[in-house]
This record gives structure tokens, C-alpha cells and sequence, in this order.
């Protein structure tokens, strides 16, 4: 099989898709924006063509430029990073390929016309209305009441996105997202957060995982201090199980085919409320932390299901996992780290990985990136056991910098 896989080194996990695509047997040809020469090794050893252009944002002219350097049509366009998707769209509609066409991809990026559609077929969702001006925002706010929530159109995470509470805050928010071209207006529901990610194969989930964030993302985006918690479930909690069925009808409504794909809800008292869904894997390195969940490679299974249209799963998950995210106290250059000697002798057998920057590494702005200054993952057969593991880690691994 003949792939053709858009941004293969950007972001910094798709070398792993890659190289997995071509130890099931595929021919894989990249297109990316990165130098030939800076491509990381699992790109390069996965890649059997690659071509350079200088964006991966383009019009027709990509789509044309990509089709001239083919040797012969792929059999399939493969993209995982949000804003190449549509490209990858265009591209399979052009050939007639199979997965996601240009209509089932705007469902799942347009964020007002997705939940447009989810709630079209009946589900719960919280009202959202397209904003493209400061007077359709103002409108748009009349109409969905304060507080609220203000995010990019075609985002992906919590980039650009606030809570807003009253009027005036609208009025200091606005000027900080003259940049994005299209938001979207959504009541804010306040809730516990919850994820529920799927491996799919002909829109039928083969994997299922929920997540929990701890404390919810736009909080964790809003105070330097926290140490921001993902926690995957071994056995999720029965209130749980309406989440998973509202997300098996979400997929539905959408049109999801074969891969990964990443919701966001949230847990109300009166039942689960959608927030949002990506036919892609999801951020925040949690890809690692269901393979640490579930003792499996789902780079690899991705690729089977891709390729093959099958994979090789176990039928139970004999872990719970939880990742870390430590944000150094202090500016400058990590200077010490305090308590991680301590944290992995006391539960050296439940730690899977400590990745935290090193001593003199310039510590990374806790803004622009979930990943804050590292991560620590623990696992445990327990899932309350695991999370108190993982909130002992927050509170006393200390990174200072300065």
C-alpha cells in the first residue's frame, strides 16, 4: 500500500506513525514544510520520498505541487495534525481515496458547525454561535449569557481560548484574540473534564480509553503553579458510561472512519455535556500515557488498522495511568530539581517515565505549551491508587529555575 502522509515531521510525534506505517508494509511518501535534512530519524528511516514545500497551509497550488511530484496515485492521504487535514481532504476527494472527505472534516474542525450536527441528531451539547466581528461577539454573548466561553473556530486544545464571566471581561478579552479570524461563543459548563479517546476502523471503535484532566484545561492554563494531572482509567467509573455512549453517537453524527480520535466532555449533574471532538490522536503526550495504560504500541496499531484494516489489541487494560506535567518555579535555567530522588525510591515500581528538562536546560514558557518543563508518568493496577501517586508527584516534585 502506497500512503501519502502530510506534516510527517510536525508535530513531534508523527515519526512514530510514520516509521510504524512502514513496518506493516506500506510505501510511505511525506510532504512537510521541515527540511529534508532536519527531519527527525524516525521520519527519515520511515519515509521513502519526501518533498519540501514552503507551507503546508497552501491553497490549490499545494494540492497541484503535490500531485505533479507523486510517482502514482497513493492508495491512501493520511494526516494527524490538525490544520493538514483539510488538505488531506481535498486531496482524497480529488482521487476518490477512502477516509475522511472535505464535508465529514469541516464537522470535525468547524467547532459550531459540529455541534450544529451533534445536535441534529439528538445530542447534548451547550449552544455555540460563529463570531467573525467584535459585534457578532457582543451578539452572539447576548445570546448565549455569561459565562462563557470564547475559542478559535478551527482551534486545537485550549490555544486562544477564556473563559469569560461578565461583560467587562469580554472587553479585556477581545483585543487578545484580534488574530483569529473566527471564534466560536459557548456557554461555559461547569463540570468536572473529561476525555474519551477511540482507535476506530470503519467508524467502529476496536480501543476505547477515558481520561480525566485534573483540574480542568482552562484552569490549568491559568495558574503558573499548578501541575497540571491526565489521568487514564483502568476501569472507568460507572458515571462515566454515558460519556462513552455519547461519544460512540458523536462519531456517529460525524462520519468518523478508520483512526484516532479525541473528545472532550464534560460530567454535569444532569448528564454528560459534549465539548468538543478531533478525528485525530490527541495532544499532551497522551498517545503514551494509553500505551503505558494498556502495554500497547498504538502507534503500531494505528498503522494495522491503516494498512491492514485490523489490529492486535488485548482484551483487558492492566494499568492506570496518569501524566504529570511539571511548570519550574522561577525564570532562566532549570536549577535543581527537589523530591523526584525521594518521589521514585518510594514507588520506583509503579514509575514509567521521568522526562523532565535537565539541570541548565532554559526552562519553556508555560503558556505557549501544555507540556510545561517535563513529565513524570506513573501506573498502577488501582486507579485511585494511581492518581494518588500522580497527585504526590504535583505536590512535592519542585523544579526551580533561575
Amino acid at each position: 500500500m502506497n500512503i501519502l502522509f502530510l506534516s510527517p515531521a510536525w508535530p513531534p510525534e508523527m515519526p512514530n506513525y510514520v516509521r510504524r506505517l512502514r513496518d506493516v508494509g506500506a510505501t510511505v511518501w511525506g510532504v512537510g514544510d521541515t527540511p529534508k535534512a532536519a527531519l527527525p530519524p524516525g521520519a527519515r528511516a520511515g519515509l521513502s520520498a519526501y518533498l519540501q514545500v514552503p507551507s503546508m497551509l497552501g491553497d490549490d497550488a499545494l494540492l497541484d505541487r503535490i500531485a505533479a511530484w507523486l510517482p502514482q496515485r497513493p492508495d491512501r492521504v493520511e494526516a494527524l495534525w490538525e490544520p493538514v487535514m483539510g488538505p488531506a481532504a481535498e486531496l482524497r476527494a480529488r482521487w476518490g481515496l477512502p477516509g475522511l472527505g472535505p464535508d465529514a472534516v469541516a464537522g470535525f474542525r468547524d467547532k459550531p458547525l459540529m455541534k450544529a450536527r451533534i445536535e441534529a441528531a439528538g445530542l447534548p451539547t451547550p449552544p455555540s454561535v460563529r463570531a467573525r466581528t467584535r459585534a457578532d461577539v457582543w451578539a452572539a454573548a447576548e445570546r448565549v449569557g455569561f459565562p462563557l466561553i470564547l475559542k478559535p473556530v478551527a482551534g486545537a486544545g485550549s490555544a486562544d481560548t477564556h473563559r469569560v464571566a461578565s461583560p467587562e471581561a469580554l472587553r479585556q478579552v477581545l483585543p487578545r484574540l484580534a488574530h483569529v479570524e473566527e471564534v466560536a461563543v459557548e456557554a461555559f459548563v461547569q463540570a468536572p473534564e473529561y476525555t474519551y479517546e477511540t482507535l476506530s476502523i470503519d467508524g467502529r471503535p476496536v480501543l476505547r480509553s477515558v481520561c480525566r484532566y485534573w483540574p480542568n484545561t482552562l484552569e490549568a492554563r491559568q495558574q503558573e503553579w499548578i501541575s497540571p494531572i491526565i489521568h487514564t482509567y483502568r476501569s472507568p467509573p460507572p458515571d462515566t458510561l454515558p460519556g462513552v455512549e455519547l461519544g460512540d453517537a458523536v462519531l456517529g453524527a460525524l462520519g468518523m472512519g478508520t483512526g484516532i480520535s479525541h473528545m472532550e466532555w464534560f460530567l454535569a449533574p444532569e448528564g454528560p455535556q459534549f465539548g468538543e471532538v478531533a478525528a485525530r490522536p490527541p495532544g499532551a503526550n497522551m498517545v503514551d500515557l494509553m500505551n503505558y495504560a494498556g502495554d500497547i504500541d498504538l502507534f503500531l496499531e494505528w498503522a494495522r488498522a491503516i494498512v491492514h484494516g485490523r489490529c492486535e489489541l488485548p482484551t483487558a487494560r492492566p494499568w492506570s495511568a496518569a501524566i504529570v506535567f511539571k511548570r519550574a518555579q522561577g525564570q532562566g535555567r532549570i536549577r535543581r530539581i527537589e523530591g523526584l530522588r525521594r518521589f521514585v525510591e518510594a514507588h520506583r515500581p509503579y514509575v514509567a517515565r521521568v522526562d523532565l528538562l535537565p539541570i541548565g536546560a532554559p526552562r519553556r514558557d508555560w503558556r505557549a505549551t501544555f507540556l510545561s518543563d517535563g513529565n513524570l508518568v506513573v501506573r498502577h493496577p488501582d486507579d485511585d491508587t494511581c492518581l494518588a501517586l500522580a497527585r504526590e508527584a504535583a505536590a512535592t516534585i519542585r523544579m526551580v529555575a533561575g
